[in-house]
């Protein structure tokens, strides 16, 4: 098939209602939101029953999964293709924490295969808002055991066991598989992960929903999917103005924080798509004389066969591709 000009490419948010959820995605990202209980905007996804949907351009009204289809190297580019063929391999999404999330872990690749056929769910956190008292939850305080889990669980002190973080604008997150989790309220999100949708909820705050029923558990899938080591989840890195400052290097992704204050060359190789989360201001991309205009919570996927393009502007700007 003859390769149609290709350019910078936007998608309709999918839009979920969430019992912790609230309305900053309106009031900090501008999103259409109509709900007051709106917890996650994805902005781009593979996973089924929720493939994006094309937003602008020649390829508007197409979804994702039928332009990588007619263009898979052009698109995913060749090394992303090689590895994962036609499947695009991230999610990426925005989250509005009114509340607390709910206290879960996610399985990695070989156990969601067994148990899902699904990809596992490593996942990356950017803090793009905090209220003054904000906090996640990020792994044990000490080596525990399932033992020690499960009898806290039971005991509902299960948090006395759990390390915990304040955070501020600008913190990162690496959650590796098997990493016990949740995002505290008052928060703000841009979530980058493998294209999953597995999650083992352990503990939900003892909450039920209008009707009275309790969220799902699932503490027995939970068991052996859980990471009971302490490990060090915050990411600490640059933010020299105007490069490409690499957050995480993981063999799922790579993240890097751009820092935009003037003007910003860049040139890629054919291996990967890029994606950019712009998660504060506002700036341009020039693709082929083509000037594109973007601004806080937009979300772009560059298809691996653009090249080079330029940035302009004032604004914060996570950068991620597949190494």
């Amino acid at each position: 098939m003859t390769l149609m000009k290709l350019y910078p490419l936007q998608f309709e948010p999918f839009f979920k209602e969430r019992i912790w959820g609230g309305t900053k995605l309106r009031t900090e990202l501008n999103k259409p939101i109509t709900s007051d209980l709106t917890g996650e905007s994805w902005e781009i996804s593979a996973v089924e029953n929720f493939v994006s949907i094309i937003a602008n351009g020649t390829f508007k009204g197409k979804s994702l999964n039928e332009l990588i289809n007619e263009f898979p190297e052009a698109i995913l580019g060749i090394n992303v293709f090689t590895r994962f063929g036609k499947k695009f391999p991230l999610l990426f999404k925005y989250l509005d924490a009114q509340k607390d999330l709910s206290i879960q872990v996610h399985p990695d690749d070989a156990l969601a295969q067994k148990r899902h056929n699904s990809f596992g769910k490593t996942e990356m956190w950017y803090v793009m808002q905090a209220d003054a008292d904000a906090r996640l939850i990020v792994g044990f305080k000490e080596k525990s055991s399932p033992e020690e889990f499960i009898q806290n669980l039971n005991g509902k002190t299960l948090l006395d066991i759990l390390d915990t973080k304040k955070v501020n604008q600008g913190d990162v997150f690496m959650l590796d598989t098997g990493t016990i989790h949740a995002i505290g309220a008052g928060t703000v999100i841009a979530e980058i992960q493998q294209t999953s949708d597995i999650t083992y909820r352990v503990y939900d705050f003892d909450r039920v929903d209008a009707n009275g029923n309790a969220r799902e558990l699932h503490i027995d899938l939970a068991l052996d999917a859980l990471n009971y080591d302490k490990i060090e989840a915050q990411r600490f890195y640059s933010k020299t103005e105007n490069i490409s400052n690499e957050v995480v290097n993981c063999r799922y992704f790579t993240t890097n924080f751009i820092p935009l204050d003037g003007n910003l060359n860049t040139h890629k190789n054919q291996s990967s798509f890029t994606v950019y989360m712009c998660v504060d201001g506002d700036f341009r991309l020039t693709v082929d004389g083509e000037n594109y205009t973007y601004k806080k919570g937009d979300t772009i996927l560059l298809p691996a066969a653009l090249t080079d393009f330029q940035f302009s502007g004032k604004a914060s700007i996570l950068e991620i591709y597949i190494s």
